[in-house]
């Protein structure tokens, strides 16, 4: 989706040009004090500018809104070259062309208003593909409208005292002339074409689209009835009620269906309501992505990942305006905003998850809600990944706890019990030296085995000496040939617990994988620190593995941490090549 920074200004000046034109058209064209008529004509003229702005700056992906603000800037530029033409006299020549050129927008501003205004009606797209034609043929009648009315001879519009200064003389005269009553008329037609496509389409549809296209049609037949009643007022004088009333229709009959559908049908993603106890209206625009996210970011940062994933869900609910929105993880794990009834209606892919949501509150989910939930699942899928790794870690973290539990339940505490009957046996007996000494060997042996276990939880030489000298411990004692390479600078230089505790079990883990699973008969562990990275690595000379049949074990649950620390690590092996473990982590101090 486009983002709104860019496009509002654009949409802005847009809508301040067709404004301006407007306004100064028709102050010119009449003077002040300006009319009621004029007055009118102003303010029901300002509609489809204030209703193109709306769309464009909140919407700059829904093409409805640029071609509202086009017809716009046309009727107001083509206005303003009216008011030129008919406030100034033939000199000076210059002004006059601008007015000339200006005022031949209005043509673009009726093949808009006709065709285009209610064939795309209400997404800026064509209903299906077979229009193509309708809309290429109304372009072609446009341009054959416009091209006509700026060279042909004589004045316009009929108010204008001199002739056309850029109006074409003989034959060529003729032709543009034809060329204006042609491109006029086709473009009639063509209204009427696709007057009978909403029409089929009204008859064809359901409830709610009915409800839609009625204001559409309405608007479209006001509006050619309109035209058709200026056309015949027009070979009149003087100027009257009837060319007042069909003015004001042609102008204002399309912009207030649009916006009565807007308010009956909540349209283009714009909502209108009543709060509290006064009548008053309140447009409810539907935020962007961007906005969205900005608006959670600082919630975002401070909640939990599950957490997360439910004020996603609300921002998904509030966004689409849906009556609920789920979050769902690959694990099953199900996170819900609203009261879920019946089955979703919509449902995207999100990172290891999936995002779904059920009906609107009112009316159908339409393109536009499917780009808004295909871009909310970008940041939801990382949630989703966030909530997976918080789940891994917290599920690690139990593992290793039940780990040490049943390694000092099954090891040291037996050792200490045995140790304790022992003691109880030598009091009750008199035990001599002999037995005194198998129980110092006892808790020799008790006091070793808890110095290990002590290791596998955080070593206290990685505490004391650094991480080098926790790893040149860790494998000074091993049955094979291990060597340890490190930077020099790393000995002196120590980084954050967590960090160098994830690095020391990483290279233990991959130590331990290579004896018990690879029957190494040689390893060897490097160290270093380079552009801001602490980086570890591990080669054996054992078996080998496949790394897409045989799982990672232990190493699955380091990646785990070294990915929470913003690290990573990987593992490349193949069967009798050995295996190499890599893990990195940013570690600038």
């Amino acid at each position: 989706m486009k983002s709104t920074a860019a496009t509002r200004p654009l949409a802005a000046g847009m809508a301040a040009v067709a404004a301006a034109g407007i306004v100064a058209g028709a102050l010119l064209e009449t003077g002040l004090p300006a009319p009621a008529s004029q007055w009118a004509f102003m303010m029901i003229a300002l509609l489809p500018p204030a209703l193109g702005w709306l769309i464009a700056a909140r919407r700059p992906d829904n093409a409805y809104g640029w071609l509202l603000l086009a017809a716009a800037d046309c009727l107001g530029l083509g206005g303003l070259g009216i008011g030129l033409l008919v406030r100034l006299g033939p000199d000076p020549y210059w002004p006059i062309v601008v007015g000339a050129v200006l005022s031949s927008a209005i043509p673009v501003f009726y093949g808009l208003s006709w065709v285009f205004v209610p064939l795309l009606f209400p997404d800026g797209r064509l209903p299906s593909r077979r229009w193509r034609v309708v809309a290429v043929a109304g372009v072609a009648a446009i341009v054959a409208h416009w091209l006509g009315v700026l060279f042909m001879p004589g004045a316009y519009p009929d108010e204008v005292v001199h002739a056309n200064p850029l109006g074409l003389r003989g034959p060529l005269g003729l032709v543009a002339v034809l060329l204006a009553s042609a491109g006029q008329l086709a473009a009639f037609l063509l209204a009427l074409v696709v007057l009978s496509g909403l029409l089929i389409r009204l008859w064809r549809g359901d409830p709610a689209e009915r409800g839609r296209l009625g204001w559409m049609v309405a608007g479209l037949l006001a509006n050619l009835g309109a035209f058709v009643v200026v056309m015949v007022a027009g070979t009149s004088e003087p100027y009257g009620a009837a060319d007042v009333v069909g003015v004001l229709g042609v102008v204002g009959a399309l912009p207030a269906a649009i916006g009565a559908a807007v308010l009956r049908h909540d349209l283009l993603d714009i909502r209108v309501g009543v709060r509290g106890s006064r009548l008053y209206l309140v447009f409810d625009v539907r935020p962007t992505v961007d906005e969205l996210l900005s608006r959670l970011g600082p919630d975002l940062e401070e909640a939990e990942p599950v957490e997360q994933l439910g004020r996603l869900a609300e921002a998904v609910r509030a966004g689409l305006d849906v009556r609920w929105a789920a979050v769902e993880l690959a694990d099953g794990t199900r996170v819900v905003a609203g009261e879920e009834r019946g089955d979703a209606v919509l449902t995207v892919p999100a990172g290891l998850g999936h995002i779904s949501c059920g009906p609107r509150a009112a009316g159908r989910l339409t393109r536009d809600d499917r780009r808004l939930l295909a871009a909310l699942a970008v940041p939801v899928g990382l949630a989703i990944r966030s909530a997976a790794l918080a789940a891994r870690l917290v599920n690690a973290q139990e593992a290793e706890r039940r780990r040490i539990e049943r390694n000092i339940h099954d090891g040291v505490q037996q050792q200490l019990v045995a140790l304790i009957a022992g003691l109880e046996l030598a009091r009750a007996t008199g035990g001599g030296a002999e037995s005194l000494a198998l129980l110092r060997e006892q808790a020799r042996q008790a006091l070793a085995d808890l110095r290990d276990l002590a290791a596998g939880i955080h070593p206290s030489v990685l505490s004391q000496g650094g991480l080098v000298e926790a790893v040149e411990g860790r494998c000074s004692g091993l049955p094979v040939a291990t060597t340890v390479t490190a930077d020099p600078a790393l000995r002196t230089r120590r980084f954050p617990d967590e960090i160098e505790g994830a690095m020391y079990f990483v290279v233990s883990e991959a130590i331990a994988n290579a004896l018990k699973h690879a029957g190494a008969s040689r390893i060897e562990v490097r160290l270093w620190h380079d552009a801001g990275r602490l980086q570890a690595s591990v080669i054996d000379d054992g078996a080998g593995f496949d790394p897409r049949e045989v799982p990672r074990r232990g190493l699955a649950t380091l990646a785990d941490r070294m990915a929470a620390l913003g690290g990573g690590l990987e593992t490349t092996a193949g069967p009798g090549e050995g295996t190499r473990v890599r893990a990195w982590v940013t570690a600038n101090d």
